[in-house]
């Protein structure tokens, strides 16, 4: 049996219009997508490798500076 919070979202879901219920649709997708997950835990020995892979590509020349980097972004 739907508890009644559900029974809400349902009884307003019903009087939307088509483009509504789309957006509506849209944002919960969105919100769903950008939940962590509960299995994304990365072993120590990954984290350490990804910190030297960074630290190696930093070695290289690999990166960009903090100014170049707001340069970019007042593009945006």
């Amino acid at each position: 049996m739907p508890d009644v919070l559900d029974q809400k979202l349902e009884s307003y879901f019903v009087q939307l219009n088509e483009a509504e219920k789309k957006s509506i649709l849209l944002l919960l997708k969105t919100f769903l997508a950008t939940r962590p997950k509960a299995d994304t835990h990365i072993s120590l020995e990954q984290y350490n490798n990804e910190i030297n892979e960074a630290l190696a590509e930093a070695d290289a020349g690999n990166y960009i500076t903090q100014e170049e980097m707001e340069q970019h972004a007042a593009k945006w």
